[in-house]
């Protein structure tokens, strides 16, 4: 058959100007073959696009949910601020006492901030002791990219700064030490800086000694927690003692401790009117000092017990040694009395249970002032004490040792130390005779006292001895202290207080020293009331005997089984 060349032409062009138009001419086997591949490589193209997608959105949730601020941050903020990450402290049983968490701090950005006079105003509603000149003038630096607000608020606070809606006015997270015993223990712990760097008390013991770590966000430390020898359980009793002692008795302050005899570990140590560790401004009240740590004061007739310590040791006396106590002693233009007089000579023993100043200015007398003076020497009673929790108030001692320093200081005047530096030269006489070094840190080595001899075993007993004729004899002054089971014994102390020229009239510091179980002795205890006020209950009186060993009491029967002391009640025989 014949084919017309002029058809066939036709019929090409028509084809392809219907492919032109866009449908699709039917595809040769070749070329069907090659658009497998193509499809493969674009869907492996949207595969990997969709995979770097997902990695992204994964990011941008781990980022989310830990909070990474520093990241964030590191855009606008030239000069990233560094906080420390510090170790919690615990007491001896492991209970918390100290701890960072993660607290907002709030900061603005001057470049971002729209109207600085609004957001002063407005800060100043949440923030009602917001320095606001000082936050205006750096507002006004729109050089500035970064500048605090405030570090460390609580979430409520910090919610109603958000609520307020101001631009260039963000949040990051830092560390912010928490107590969360409140007050409690609060001289001892010390407290933080801005910074989260320890300044006082345990805290500044820790950057100076343990270690912190500089972050720059809230990381939490890895550090093992540092373990004080404090026990909560006996803290709380004795504040709560402290705070009776308060409302019975209306001195202006108080303070006390219990120490264990033999290791010289601080179990529980505290001064009213207390300190907020997370205030560190109130340790500028004057009445809100340490007054275990941070002042020195005449202690009065406490000090008798060291005064018999010594003689008795150096083999003066013996506990029946009898005293001519009748007369006062003479010293220069002073005259030395008791304050019941006796109207008869008194045994050693009875200088002790009757608190004669006259019997122990004799005592001292016969040691004479070098070797009396030496013997508180070797008690480190004249030397400056260092602390765990910081420095103890130096002592101040007489610059000379004559006859009338020799006579006072044998019954506490004359002589200023602080409490806690007597605590332990007094653990020293009841432990068996070795000095102690009074520590804020337990100890895991609990055995006895590894110090220097001060006085002999034998001596040590005849002192516990003492002690308990103190509480238990019908003329001693200690007798309020007693406790059922627990063999108390114990030293009362009443002495004036100093001021210029003198001593100022109708205001003492009572004490009571106590010691128990004293067959045994293990734990010693010092309370202290400053300027007590005489009531019904005392009949007027102020003395130690009358407030300060009744308060005594009352702590010794609330910790002594925490302390693993068990009572000894005595049977009676049909």
């Amino acid at each position: 058959m014949a084919v017309d060349r002029d058809d066939v032409l036709i019929r090409g062009a028509a084809a392809h100007m219907v492919s032109g138009a866009g449908v699709r001419a039917p595809l040769g086997r070749g070329e069907a073959a090659s658009g497998a591949p193509r499809r493969r490589a674009e869907a492996a193209v949207y595969g990997v696009l969709f995979s770097a997608f997902m990695v992204v959105v994964a990011q941008l949730l781990v980022l989310a949910v830990g909070r990474r601020t520093d990241i964030a941050l590191a855009i606008s903020e030239p000069v990233a601020a560094t906080s420390f990450s510090r170790p919690d402290i615990v007491d001896r049983n492991g209970r918390l006492l100290a701890t960072d968490l993660e607290a907002p701090s709030i900061f603005a950005d001057p470049g971002v901030v729209l109207d600085r006079d609004e957001v002063v105003e407005k800060l100043s509603t949440v923030l009602p002791d917001l320095n606001a000149s000082e936050l205006l003038r750096a507002l006004s630096d729109k050089s500035r990219r970064f500048v605090w607000v405030r570090r460390g608020v609580s979430p409520g606070i910090a919610q109603r700064v958000h609520d307020l809606g101001l631009p260039g006015v963000s949040f990051r997270y830092e560390l912010k030490r928490a107590y969360p015993g409140g007050k409690m223990a609060g001289h001892a712990l010390g407290y933080v800086d801005v910074d989260n760097r320890g300044v006082a008390g345990i805290e500044k013991y820790i950057d100076d000694k343990v270690g912190v770590d500089p972050v720059h966000s809230a990381v939490l430390s890895n550090r093992p927690p540092v373990r004080l020898s404090l026990d909560i359980g006996v803290q709380h009793a004795l504040e709560d003692e402290l705070d009776d002692a308060m409302r019975r008795y209306h001195p202006e302050g108080a303070a006390g401790v219990v120490l264990n005899i033999k290791t010289g570990e601080i179990l529980a140590s505290s001064s009213l009117p207390r300190v907020d560790p997370t205030w560190p401004a109130q340790t500028l009240n004057d009445k809100r000092v340490d007054r275990m740590m941070g002042g020195t004061y005449e202690l009065g007739s406490v000090f008798k017990a060291l005064t018999l310590a010594m003689a008795l040791d150096e083999g003066l006396v013996k506990p029946d040694t009898v005293l001519d106590v009748t007369k006062p002693l003479e010293a220069g233009r002073f005259t030395v009395t008791d304050m019941h007089p006796s109207r008869r000579p008194l045994t050693v023993t009875e200088v002790f249970t009757h608190s004669s100043n006259v019997g122990a200015g004799m005592l001292a007398l016969q040691a004479g002032p070098e070797k009396f003076r030496d013997f508180l020497q070797k008690a480190g009673l004249l030397d400056p004490l260092q602390t765990e929790a910081g420095a103890v108030a130096s002592p101040q001692v007489p610059q000379r040792w004559n006859r009338v320093t020799t006579i006072t200081a044998s019954f506490g005047h004359g002589i200023a130390v602080a409490p806690l530096q007597f605590a332990a030269a007094a653990a020293t006489i009841f432990n068996g005779g070795k000095t102690v070094h009074p520590t804020f840190l337990r100890k895991f080595d609990a055995g006895t006292a590894d110090g220097k001899p001060l006085i002999s075993a034998a001596t040590s007993r005849q002192m516990a001895e003492l002690m308990r004729a103190n509480v238990i004899d019908k003329d001693g002054t200690g007798r309020k202290a007693d406790v059922p089971g627990y063999r108390v014994g114990g030293k009362t102390g009443t002495a004036d207080i100093a001021s210029k020229g003198g001593y100022t009239s109708n205001a003492v510091i009572s004490s009571f020293l106590g010691a128990f179980p004293t067959d045994d002795p293990q734990y010693l205890t010092f309370v202290m009331l400053f300027e007590p006020k005489g009531i019904a209950d005392t009949k007027g009186n102020r003395t130690g005997g009358t407030n300060a060993a009744p308060v005594t009491g009352e702590l010794i029967a609330r910790v002594a089984a925490q302390l693993g002391v068990a009572p000894q009640l005595d049977v009676v025989r049909q």
